[in-house]
């Protein structure tokens, strides 16, 4: 008798267990997959690989199958490959081109499109300001301003990107700066738009910096000292990454004075690459309260390596003081990420608390990838299951400190 209630009570004991352990793991599951009360849903929408910009029409299904699937933000460029993707009084004057030549631009303002249609859905359009200072080596905005471009210590200024050849426009030279803050303020002024976006392109290779211009900024500033032979040098790097922090904060400070409640946002590399290899202290733009939010670009397959990413201690303290989110790749042409990568990746930015997640990008969360686009596009909804607002930011909270002399 007593043998039979002992075996009874370790068969209740463990039933008991087992329940209480899958509980606990559905729990799990469903606060990691659930989002908060606000997120970030975002997209990055460009011209390369993507027929979306070229028509009305590829444009307003674009922003409708967004909305429908409970996206809240576009990120869409507006600046690439040497050309303005709007119609642009600044680049005209600057290097005589209105507007990126490709035929599905001509006679249309895409720019002004994707805001009508944007707003009409309720979603936030932030323009993507994506090549930064980088250029075409061909292009001719380069051909008309030699000056402005940035050299390395033999005096070549190519730089590749995948097959295509590169130059870096000169980032401490005032005429530079004075052309991409043009670019910047015309957007902002003349359009309708919530917030305006910068990537790891608003920095500088590392190896850059030697041109005849800094060289003599530096030599000025530092009388009897000449920038290190070694470009990785901790001081030449931090006076480089230096001017360009000021840069950021005057460009804050001017979009803020037009227009208070334009979100800033940047989409950098984590910091530990950032830094050392583009002089981009993004950190720092942080602390600085020159920007609004973060969409870093955490662009790993592996789980592990993702996840390590996200605990770096200057991402937590970053993501205690502005919205920040995570940057995943979805794919690349003919070679999407696959569809459980990508929930097993928003899962770990949920489980987490950050802001939200942007996808890079529009084409590839559907097309290239071993499953089919319903698959792939039922995913989506699963992930982003009703619609739900983006963090707010306030203007108030986010007044830039003072710009230093």
């Amino acid at each position: 008798m007593y043998k039979s209630k002992s075996i009874y009570r370790i068969i209740l004991l463990t039933l008991i267990a087992i329940f209480t352990t899958i509980t606990l793991v559905f729990a799990s599951n469903q606060i990691s997959k659930t989002p908060q009360k606000t997120e970030i849903r975002g997209v990055w929408i460009t011209n390369i690989d993507s027929e979306v910009l070229f028509s009305t029409t590829a444009t307003k299904a674009a922003v409708n199958r967004l909305a429908n699937l409970n996206f809240n933000t576009l990120y869409s460029t507006v600046w690439q490959g040497g050309y303005t993707l709007y119609p642009s009084q600044v680049a005209q004057q600057v290097f005589g081109k209105y507007l990126d030549p490709t035929p599905g631009l001509q006679g249309r303002d895409f720019l002004q499109e994707v805001i009508n249609e944007a707003h009409e859905k309720n979603l936030t359009i932030i323009p993507w300001f994506e090549f930064g200072f980088m250029a075409p080596a061909d292009s001719e905005l380069v051909r008309l301003h030699p000056n402005w471009l940035s050299k390395r210590r033999d005096g070549t200024t190519i730089k590749m990107e995948g097959e295509y050849q590169r130059v870096w426009l000169n980032p401490f030279h005032p005429e530079v700066q004075q052309f991409i803050l043009d670019l910047v303020m015309e957007i902002v002024t003349k359009y309708d738009i919530d917030g305006i976006q910068f990537d790891d392109h608003f920095g500088l290779p590392a190896e850059f910096g030697y041109d005849d211009f800094t060289v003599k900024l530096y030599e000025k500033e530092l009388p009897g000292l000449s920038p290190s032979e070694n470009y990785q040098e901790t001081f030449w790097v931090r006076w480089r990454a230096d001017k360009i922090n000021n840069f950021m904060g005057r460009v804050s400070e001017e979009i803020k004075a037009i227009k208070p409640d334009c979100i800033i946002s940047v989409s950098p590399n984590p910091l530990h690459f950032a830094l050392p290899a583009y002089l981009q202290d993004w950190l720092t733009w942080e602390t600085e309260k020159w920007i609004d939010e973060i969409v870093l670009q955490v662009y790993r397959p592996d789980i592990k390596r993702f996840i390590n990413e996200l605990e770096r201690t200057e991402v937590k303290l970053a993501k205690n003081n502005i919205p920040f989110a995570i940057g995943i790749l979805s794919g690349l042409k003919n070679n999407s990420t696959p569809i459980t990568t990508i929930e097993e990746q928003v899962e770990a930015v949920r489980k987490r608390n950050f802001a939200g997640v942007s996808f890079f990008f529009y084409e590839s969360l559907w097309k290239w990838g071993k499953e089919s686009e319903n698959i792939r596009n039922e995913a989506l909804e699963k992930i982003f299951q009703g619609k739900i607002s983006r963090p707010h930011i306030s203007s108030s909270k986010k007044e830039g400190k003072p710009l230093k002399s």
